[in-house]
């Protein structure tokens, strides 16, 4: 199977349009082909497909070359534009060329054809693949610039090459006060030492997750993030630095800490609540016990608001010959 390609013929001969599409068969090529050889048809094929070249007659009865290689400017179209015509001078093929064709053809010389179309078929794909590439990078650096993490890039010493505007948000320090300076002054003190582990293991490959840590803002208040730092490669797969997106986490540090004080304050109520030890100061007459408060309380209460106990009541036996003497026949075991 050849290249697939979609070709458009600006020619009123059918003779000549015969002997093109033969040269590019012959050149491997899978075409499809379709001629026009007036303005609206040369505009409905622009709107209506993607095509991968365009040959073209200089002079039609209705049309022309110039013509149709200015209706593709005024579109905005990247395609090849070849012109192939025998009435031509070379001053004409020049001030062609100067308008924007890519290349003429006098009919007269057709085994040139094969290899012009070659070249500019790989032009343009090299042309289509770095507008790609360049597109990608633009919408690249747009979703980083507006991502409210602070995303930035470094040296391998340290040294900061980019500064996202979430990095300027978090940290307080501005593109323009960051570039060029070490990472140094977002350190703390004590933390001098994670710099270089961090820096061994790019240097190695390796890339660091979401490394919960602490660093400075501009105003000296120390701020939690999580890092994930990950080397940067030439095109001979060096290392050559580190990209690092730091996201706050100041909040959810904050919500884990309370989180975690109130458990600790569940749990000690919990204990304090199912446990009763020290001294219990109880009346020897009618046993009520005096609270924290220094209210008397009946011990049922009381021990029922400390602990898990709950209370049945009934009567024992010396209290039921005490209080129903009547009631019992024999005196108590």
């Amino acid at each position: 199977m050849g290249t697939p390609i979609k070709v458009l013929l600006v020619e009123d001969n059918e003779d000549a349009a015969f002997l093109l599409v033969h040269l590019l068969r012959t050149a491997d090529y899978e075409l499809t082909v379709e001629r026009v050889d007036t303005p609206e048809a040369m505009r409905n094929a622009l709107e209506r497909d993607a095509l991968d070249l365009i040959i073209s007659d200089f002079s039609l009865p209705e049309f022309s070359g110039p013509a149709a290689l200015a209706m593709c400017q005024e579109k905005g179209l990247d395609i090849p534009f070849i012109v192939v015509s025998g009435r031509i001078g070379e001053e004409v093929a020049v001030q062609m060329m100067k308008a924007g064709a890519d290349d003429f053809v006098s009919k007269d010389n057709l085994s040139r054809l094969i290899p012009v179309v070659g070249r500019e078929l790989r032009s343009h794909r090299e042309r289509r693949g770095r507008t790609r590439a360049e597109a990608m990078m633009v919408h690249l650096a747009s979703v980083v610039e507006s991502c409210d993490d602070g995303i930035f890039s470094q040296t391998l010493e340290g040294t900061v090459l980019s500064w996202n505007s979430g990095a300027e948000w978090i940290f307080g320090y501005t593109a323009e006060e960051m570039i060029g300076q070490s990472l140094n002054r977002l350190q703390p003190p004590d933390r001098s030492a994670e710099l270089e582990e961090i820096s061994d293991k790019i240097k190695c490959g390796q890339r660091v997750l979401r490394y919960e840590t602490l660093r400075l803002r501009k105003d000296g208040k120390p701020i939690e993030v999580a890092l994930t730092v990950s080397p940067v490669k030439d095109g001979a797969g060096r290392v050559i630095g580190a990209s690092v997106v730091a996201r706050d986490i100041s909040l959810r540090k904050e919500a884990e800490r309370e989180r975690s004080k109130l458990i600790e304050e569940l749990t000690q109520a919990l204990a304090r609540v199912k446990t009763l030890g020290g001294l219990l100061p109880i009346c020897a007459s009618c046993k009520k016990i005096r609270n924290d408060n220094g209210y008397w309380e009946q011990v049922e209460t009381y021990i029922k608001s400390r602990s898990n106990a709950d209370f049945t009541h009934g009567i024992c036996p010396d209290c039921m010959h005490h209080l129903y003497p009547n009631l019992i026949k024999t005196p108590p075991g």
